[in-house]
C-alpha cells in the first residue's frame, strides 16, 4: 500500500527526493568543515577550531525532537513540506546573517550561528528522511534512496570544495550569500513538490515519543534488526575511515594523487554505485540486494590488503578505490531503503531518526578503534579484519530474512 499522493508520478517523486537530498546536504559543510576552513584562514587559535566540532552535536541528538515533526503540522502545505520549507527559510536567514560577520571580530557569534545552522539543518534532515520514506512506493525505495544520496553528495561538493574555491575568489561573505541563494532556489522548488498522504498520525506528543519505540520493539526479531542496523555497514566504515591516512602514510602517495583518488574516482564511484544499486534493487528486491551488496563490499576490502602488500601503485589504487566506493554506494542505497522499510508511516520521523542514530553507533563508537588496530596489526591485517567484521551483520541479515520489512507487498498494521 502506498502512502504517496495518488496523482504523483514516479518521475515527480524521484525529482523531489533528488532536490531534497541537495537541500539536506548543503548546510552541513557550511556549519562544519567549510566554517572551520574560514576560521583557519583567519588564523583563529587551535582551541577554538577544536571547539567548532561541538557545533555538529544537533545531528547526533536530532531524535530528541523528531516526535514534534510526527505530531505537528506547521502550515497548510502539509505535515512534511511545512517543516521542510520552514527549516529552509530559517537556514537561508542564518547563512545570510553569517555572511556579514568575521571570525576575527565575532568568533563566538559565528560559532553560535553555526550551531543554530546545524540545529535547523538536522531538523530539516528529519523531515526530509520522513518525506522520502513516505513519498516513495516500496518498489521505488532503492533507486529513490540512491538518487537522494546523489543529491546529498553533490550538495556536500558544492558547500565543501566549490565553496572553498569561491571563497578564494570572491571572499567568504559572498560565498555564504551564494550558498543561501542556492538554498533559496531549493526552497522555491520544494513548494511545488507533492506532499505525502499519511492516513494516521500521533494524537499527542506522548504517543509521538513512546509510540514509535513500542511499535518497533513489539516486532519479532526486533533486537536482531537493531544489530543488523549497527553492524551492516561497520566493515565498510572501517575500510573507508582510514583511506586517506593509508594512502598518505602507508603508501606515500602525494596530496594531489590522494585528491584524485578520493575526490574524483571515489566520489564518482559512490554516485554510480548508488544509482546502479538502486536499479538492481528494483529487480532483486530488498533482502537479496542487501545480502549481495554486503558480500561485495566485504570482498572489496581484500583489495586493500593487496594494496598494502604491493605498495604504491597508482593503477591498483585507482581500481581499489573505485570498486570499494562503487560497492559502498550500492550497499548504502540498499541500507537506506532498509531503514525506510523498518519505519511505520505513522511514526516515520521519530523511527528513522532513531534508526539512523543507532546506525552511527558502529561507525562512530566502534569504528573509532580502527587506528588502534592499524597500530598493533599493520595495514594488511587491519583490512583483513575489516572484511571479517562484515560477516556478523550479514549473518544477522540472513537470520532476519523472513521479516515483514523484506516483503515487497508488506504493510505494517498500524499504518492502515
Amino acid at each position: 500500500m502506498s502512502t504517496s499522493a495518488p496523482t504523483c508520478t514516479p518521475r515527480t517523486r524521484y525529482c523531489a527526493v533528488v532536490l531534497l537530498g541537495l537541500s539536506s546536504g548543503l548546510p552541513i559543510a557550511l556549519s562544519s568543515s567549510t566554517l572551520q576552513a574560514w576560521f583557519t584562514e583567519e588564523n583563529i587559535g587551535i582551541v577554538v577550531l577544536g571547539l567548532l566540532n561541538i557545533v555538529g552535536l544537533p545531528y547526533v541528538l536530532k531524535w530528541l525532537w523528531a516526535p514534534l515533526l510526527d505530531r505537528l503540522t506547521l502550515s497548510s502545505l502539509g505535515r512534511r513540506k511545512s517543516w521542510i520549507i520552514s527549516m529552509q527559510l530559517v537556514l537561508i536567514a542564518v547563512l545570510w546573517w553569517m555572511s556579514y560577520l568575521h571570525p576575527a571580530e565575532h568568533p563566538a557569534l559565528l560559532m553560535g550561528l553555526g550551531a543554530i545552522l546545524a540545529f535547523f539543518s538536522s531538523t530539516q534532515d528529519i523531515a526530509v528522511d520522513a518525506y522520502r520514506t513516505e513519498i516513495l512506493q516500496v518498489k521505488e525505495r532503492g533507486l529513490g534512496s540512491a538518487l537522494n544520496v546523489t543529491g546529498y553528495r553533490f550538495a556536500l561538493l558544492i558547500s565543501g570544495a566549490i565553496a572553498l574555491l569561491l571563497a578564494d575568489h570572491i571572499g567568504w561573505g559572498n560565498t555564504y550569500r551564494v550558498m543561501s541563494g542556492i538554498l533559496l532556489v531549493c526552497s522555491v522548488l520544494t513548494f511545488f513538490t507533492p506532499e505525502p498522504c499519511v492516513l494516521k498520525q500521533p494524537k499527542s506528543l506522548k504517543e509521538a515519543f513512546l509510540g514509535p519505540l513500542q511499535d518497533f520493539f513489539t516486532r519479532s526479531n526486533a533486537m536482531a534488526l537493531i544489530f543488523v542496523v549497527i553492524l551492516y555497514k561497520l566493515g565498510d566504515a572501517y575500510a573507508l575511515s582510514l583511506t586517506t591516512p593509508f594512502l598518505l602514510r602507508g603508501l606515500h602517495f602525494s596530496l594531489t594523487e590522494v585528491a584524485l583518488l578520493n575526490k574524483v574516482i571515489g566520489l564518482s564511484a559512490v554516485v554510480l554505485g548508488g544509482i546502479a544499486g538502486g536499479l538492481w534493487m528494483m529487480r532483486l528486491g530488498l533482502f537479496r540486494s542487501m545480502f549481495i551488496f554486503g558480500i561485495l563490499a566485504a570482498l572489496t576490502n581484500i583489495l586493500f590488503v593487496v594494496m598494502a602488500l604491493v605498495g604504491k601503485n597508482m593503477a591498483l589504487a585507482g581500481v581499489t578505490i573505485f570498486f570499494e566506493n562503487f560497492c559502498s554506494g550500492m550497499s548504502s542505497a540498499a541500507f537506506v531503503a532498509f531503514l525506510m522499510a523498518l519505519c511505520n508511516p505513522k511514526f516515520t520521523a521519530m523511527q528513522y531518526a532513531c534508526l539512523s542514530a543507532v546506525a552511527s553507533i558502529g561507525r562512530v563508537v566502534i569504528g573509532s578503534t580502527s587506528g588502534i588496530l592499524v597500530h598493533y596489526l599493520g595495514w594488511a591485517n587491519f583490512y583483513w579484519v575489516s572484511a571479517a567484521i562484515c560477516l556478523p551483520g550479514l549473518y544477522l541479515l540472513w537470520y532476519s530474512h523472513d521479516m515483514v520489512c523484506f516483503k515487497s507487498d508488506s504493510v505494517l498494521p498500524e499504518a492502515v
